[in-house]
Formats: structure tokens, sequence, C-alpha cells
């Protein structure tokens, strides 16, 4: 069973399933609904855990063996068992599946997961666990969602804030949620229940946004001039290499230039997605976002301003590489000729 993380909670209130698999790209939350499921095993009598850790040279067959290693006087038992690295590899792959195959009466199994590509997600050995008993993926919110995902945060210790003060706390929590969730407790310590002023937001909240260029690939794509503005001087000043955010802005621009001409010669987008190999639900659904909005000139006119910028990297050629990456990312979100403007 695949359950949304807002569905957890009322889950866990009923008697535990068998099996439970959290992933993500979100430690924080991955963090936090293990602890919900914990802290639910306990409240139903799973007495006793046993933690296992599916490192290098990790032995599968120990999975089994603490499933049915209970205790003499039979309490009921957690298992919880982390793969860090996602990947348990053709042995781990079979030994889950086998575990999945047979659970244990009065055996709760808790596994972690870090991200999981899209072919990891369609693996038989994920695929049996999900069937098996309850998996729950974690991700971040996206950033036009961050200020609903604070407020709600806000509203569990009975305080709330104006649209523009979350607006301030998302700007400067952006990508890194446990810093987002150690300023809201701080809000929690510093004022009482209530209206969270503007100012009494921006005394209290530092600047511990962290940013990485995948989020700029996002902004791009959702023509957000403004957020792609912030995080290039936010890229800039944390010393990221030119090539790679290049690489990241280059990528993204062929991608929309190569479907846009496949669109603009009758073939099917869905065809021409699996021709340039993007599979990520997220980023497919980013791609047919900004498709609408431009243009195939206004694409190669792109793609010729990146090969610009990668000649200045490689001074051969002068310029601002920095304004020139804002250049081109402002030429991507504004519309083609034409295309309604993006509100």
């Amino acid at each position: 069973m695949i359950l949304r993380p807002e569905q957890l909670a009322s889950q866990l209130d009923k008697a535990l399933a068998p099996l439970y698999v959290l992933h993500g790209n979100e430690p924080l939350l991955v963090l936090e609904a293990g602890d919900a499921i914990r802290a639910a095993a306990r409240r139903q009598g799973y007495a006793e855990r046993e933690v296992l850790v599916a490192g290098q040279g990790f032995r599968w067959e120990s999975l089994q063996s603490a499933a049915g290693n209970m205790s003499l006087f039979g309490a009921s038992k957690l298992v919880d068992l982390r793969i860090p690295n996602g990947k348990p590899g053709r042995d781990g792959g079979e030994a889950l599946q086998r575990y999945a195959r047979n659970l244990d009466d009065g055996v709760v199994t808790l596994i972690t997961l870090p991200e999981l590509d899209w072919a990891t997600r369609k693996a038989a050995w994920f695929t049996a666990l999900a069937e098996a008993g309850v998996a729950v993926e974690l991700n971040a919110p996206e950033r036009d969602r961050l200020p609903e995902w604070i407020a709600r945060r806000l509203a569990n210790q009975q305080q709330k804030a104006s649209a523009d003060a979350l607006g301030f706390i998302a700007d400067h929590v952006e990508g890194n949620l446990l810093a987002a969730h150690q300023e809201i407790l701080k809000l929690g310590l510093l004022h009482p229940p209530g209206e969270l002023s503007l100012d009494a937001v921006r005394d209290a909240v530092l600047n511990v946004a962290r940013y990485d260029v995948d989020k700029l690939r996002t902004a791009l794509l959702e023509g957000d001039a403004a957020r792609c503005a912030r995080l290039l001087e936010g890229l800039k000043g944390e010393g990221e290499a030119p090539p790679l955010v290049l690489w990241a802005l280059a990528n993204e621009v062929r991608s929309l230039a190569n479907l846009r001409q496949g669109l603009d010669e009758g073939q099917q987008l869905q065809g021409l997605l699996k021709v340039e190999r993007i599979f990520d639900d997220r980023r497919k659904q980013a791609l047919q976002r900004a498709l609408p909005r431009l243009g195939g000139a206004q694409l190669r006119t792109a793609i010729l301003h990146a090969a610009r910028i990668d000649r200045m990297i490689k001074g051969l050629t002068g310029g601002d590489v920095w304004d020139e990456f804002l250049q081109l990312c402002l030429r991507i979100c504004a519309p083609a000729r034409g295309t309604p403007a993006r509100r």
C-alpha cells in the first residue's frame, strides 16, 4: 500500500501494519515519520527493538534472524532496518523479497531508505515491500508549497503568520528544511501563541538558505525569474563552480529545445520524453508546464547564449559569467511573443 505522508498519522492510530517502508529526499521528514512509527509501536506493546544497518558486508540472513529471534517473554518486536545507500544489491533484493513473503506475527518491520530513482521504485524488491506493507515517500515540499508547510508547523505550536511573513521565512530557509524546522521552533520559544508579525519574524529568522543547482533548474522551468536571480546570487556567494551551473542550465535548455522541435513537427510528447530519457515524474511535469510558453526560436537563441557562456568560462571571450547566467535565465523565463505571461 502506498500512503501519502499526511495519511500516515491516521494509519498509526489503528493496528500497525506488519511492514513500513520510508523513503524520500528530505531526511528530516523521513526521521520524523520513523519516530512516529517507533512511538506507535511502543504504544501498541512492541517492547523490543532491534536496529540493523545494511552497509558494506551486511549479512542479509540476519534480517530474517532478527524477526525470528523473539525474547523468552514473547514480547512483540520492532525490526528497524536502515539501508543508507538505497541499493541492497542482488543478494539483498532477493532477501527482501523473501522477507516480504514471510512476515512474522508479532513483528513490525520498519525499513528506511534515502531518495529512490524511478528505476529503483520499479525494482522487484521494492514492489514486494510496498505490496506487503505500507510505503511512504517523504520529499521536501516544492518552493511554492513551502509557506503552506511552514504555516502547518506554526499551527502545531498555536501560532500563525501572514502570507508575507510566511514568504519571508520560506525565502530564508529555502533548500534547508531542518533549518526551517529549527527556525519555527525558535519562533515558538520567542513568542507566545497567536499571530506573528512580519517584524517579529524578520527579527528572529536567520538567513539559512541552502542553494543548489537542482533548485535553479526547477525555478528555470517554472519561469520564476525572481527566484532564479536569488538562487544565482546564493550559488555565487557559496562559490559554486560556473561549469556546473552552466551544465544544469544548458541541459534544461537543450531538453526544452528538442521537445519543442518534436512537438512542432507533430510528434507525441510522451515519445519525445522517452527519447530524451526523462523519466522522473516531477521533471516531466515541470517540462510540460514550461513548453507552452516557449517558442523554438527563443530556445535556439538560448542554446547559442549558453555556448557563449561556455567560451567565457574557458577564457576565450570576455564578460561577467554570473550576469550572463542571469540573462540566460531571464531569456527562458520570459514567454515567447504571443504567449501569455506567467501569472
